[in-house]
């Protein structure tokens, strides 16, 4: 039978709990009860928070007589990773639930987070219609908006967490008996934006001829972040970099930065990787009323209405040019870089919005100059989303996989 973690603080929402145990149990799974609360003392979880604590090395009633939460809270949340991490290990886990304000949220994410891609993870939460990004990370958590606090049943919370809980045990149903209908290849992940979703489609579609499987990435900063999380965990083995904006939006201050250190995983990592420059003529905003007044005269293109585009400017490509040469100089496993002479996303191309042969100019220069010469660069005419450019980065790549592979064995 499928086994449903449910993990939270049953020192504040213990009656809440009892009642997602009940629900779980009437889909058809079993249930642990994981209770992290510090101040949980003859705890109904099937794991004490006193074991919670054990488990990060501390003791629980000294951290509840303390009377500091923050570092009480840090050391439950280690606790709790170590036992979600431990309780998947033995094969009891096939599912985890919880249900939280932002603290509680915190503590479990952190603990979902640990877990491989492709278990599921539910959290029901009061935040859950905000900034998620501090909670899911790069994991595959699902987010449910709690509508109401979690305090207490009542009409509306009845019905939302039997929804979570139905939720939970068919995932966890559906996990516990899974078998892949889908052969083993080889995992490339890609990057791509709207701006250069036709270079990335054909060299989607002419890397799975060629034998991988492609996983493609919206880079909108968790898109690059989750790639390179992939890379990390062993599951990504090559890189078609193609759409390398997240950059940008680092660099100049947009929304969609990835971190300082995106661009670095697969050359330290020694992968076979192919780099391109897509859509580094531009850093991203929401909708236009949202773009700092600073950069209020700049060159700006409405996206949509959620989504404003500002050019990056001749200085900000160079300095762009030069991070990119400086991480891929890091780099340990095969290497080319592509670079689009003609354009270097859909509307940087002559008679677009954000033309501009000077800044694209500038990047090219600084990037080639400071690169090492032994790094191969492939410079063509076209625009980036030419097929003959996508074709041969694809190609390429599968050169470097191929020969990589081949000294691996």
């Amino acid at each position: 039978m499928a086994s449903v973690v449910l993990l939270g603080t049953l020192d504040t929402k213990g009656a809440e709990y009892e009642f997602l145990r009940a629900r779980v149990r009437e889909n058809g799974c079993e249930v642990i009860l994981v209770d992290a609360g510090v101040m949980s003392a003859g705890s109904a979880g099937d794991i004490s928070a006193d074991e919670v604590a054990a488990a990060a090395g501390e003791d629980r009633v000294a951290l509840a007589a303390a009377h500091d939460r923050g570092p009480a809270v840090a050391a439950m949340t280690r606790g709790a990773v170590e036992v979600i991490k431990r309780l998947y290990a033995e094969g009891r886990l096939h599912g985890v639930l919880g249900m939280g304000g932002s603290g509680g949220s915190s503590l479990i994410s952190a603990a979902m987070r640990e877990l491989p891609v492709g278990v599921p993870k539910l959290l029901v939460s009061t935040v859950g219609s905000g900034d998620t990004r501090p909670y899911v990370g790069t994991a595959d958590i699902a987010m449910m908006y709690s509508v109401v606090d979690i305090a207490g049943i009542n009409g509306l919370s009845e019905k939302i967490l039997t929804n979570a809980a139905a939720a939970i045990a068919g995932m966890a149903r559906a996990t516990e008996g899974f078998v892949s209908q889908i052969a083993p290849k080889p995992l490339i992940g890609a990057t791509m934006f709207g701006v250069t979703t036709p270079c990335v489609t054909t060299a989607r579609e002419r890397l799975e001829e060629l034998g991988y499987e492609v996983l493609v990435f919206h880079a909108t900063g968790a898109g690059g972040q989750s790639m390179e999380a992939l890379m990390k965990a062993g599951f990504i083995t090559g890189v078609l970099d193609a759409t390398t904006t997240e950059l940008a939006d680092e660099l100049v201050g947009g929304v969609l930065s990835a971190g300082p250190d995106r661009l670095e995983m697969a050359g330290s990592l020694g992968l076979p990787q192919v780099v391109s420059l897509g859509a580094l003529d531009m850093c991203n905003f929401g909708p236009l009323d949202t773009v700092p007044d600073k950069f209020k005269d700049r060159n700006l293109y409405v996206h949509n209405s959620t989504v404003t585009l500002m050019r990056t400017t001749q200085e900000e490509c160079a300095e762009l040019g030069r991070i990119i040469a400086h991480k891929l100089n890091a780099a340990t496993g095969p290497l080319t870089v592509f670079i689009p002479a003609g354009g270097v996303s859909m509307i940087a191309t002559p008679g677009g919005p954000f033309y501009d042969a000077a800044a694209d100019a500038a990047l090219i220069g600084e990037l080639k100059a400071g690169l090492r010469p032994d790094v191969e660069v492939v410079e063509m005419a076209t625009d980036i989303n030419d097929p003959a450019f996508a074709t041969a980065m694809a190609d390429r790549l599968d050169a470097h996989y191929r020969a990589w592979a081949a000294a691996r064995a």
